[in-house]
């Protein structure tokens, strides 16, 4: 056996932006959470190199809002090339003035949004020879459960951070939006096989406020 049961994972926040890239510079955001978010929200709870989570489906649980907010971001990184050359010579300028570099931008945010995860994972080809299936069911149910995770989760931004609760295989799960929509193409994860990360998108349809991951075509 090389899949875990599945599992669900009620997650929720004030505020939430799940980016479109086509719309980087004045940030607008999905209707609802993308799969690649969602499987972000796991991995902060538990990520270990012997194992791949895959998102099954997705349930709406709060009606589509919107908010508008302006704020001021940070338009420059440092660049990683830069560092390493600071590294190999043992000096180098890598000062990033935030007052030079504040832009003012522009955001349709999501506002009080609560989701639904249906996940499971597959053991990947890095398992050591103690690793199996039910090892990591059980420590992550065990950190689910006590609200334990590497880092805050966040709903697409880090000042939108997530709160979250594991539900048991026997708990009523909560009812989703009684809402169907075309939510055309998104964004379902990157790439990270090639030299560069390359984008995945797939068709979204929300049916009574569900968006079934399973069987969906996804392409590049």
């Amino acid at each position: 056996m090389s899949r875990s049961s599945p599992f669900r994972l009620k997650v929720s926040g004030a505020n939430a932006c799940f980016t479109r890239p086509e719309m980087k510079v004045e940030r607008v955001s999905y209707d609802i959470m993308t799969p690649s978010a969602a499987r972000g929200i796991l991995e902060a709870i538990l990520w270990k190199p012997a194992i791949a989570w895959k998102i099954l489906q997705i349930d709406v649980l709060k009606p589509v809002r919107w908010e508008s907010v302006r704020r001021n971001e940070v338009g420059a990184v440092i660049s990683a090339r830069n560092v390493q050359t600071a590294m190999n010579r043992g000096n180098g300028n890598l000062g990033l003035y935030v007052e030079k570099e504040r832009q003012q931008r522009a955001g349709l945010f999501l506002r009080d949004v609560a989701y639904v995860i249906h996940a499971d994972f597959e053991m990947t080809d890095k398992a050591g020879s103690d690793d199996n299936v039910t090892k990591f069911e059980q420590m992550f149910i065990r950190r689910a459960s006590r609200g334990q995770c590497f880092h805050r989760p966040y709903f697409g931004c880090r000042e939108f951070p997530v709160d979250f609760a594991f539900l048991p295989r026997d708990a009523e799960p909560p009812a989703p939006i009684p809402d169907s929509r075309d939510l055309g193409w998104m964004l379902y994860d990157m790439d990270y096989t090639g030299k560069e990360p390359m984008p995945r998108f797939f068709h979204a349809v929300m049916q009574h406020g569900r968006v079934d991951l399973r069987n969906v075509e996804v392409r590049s």
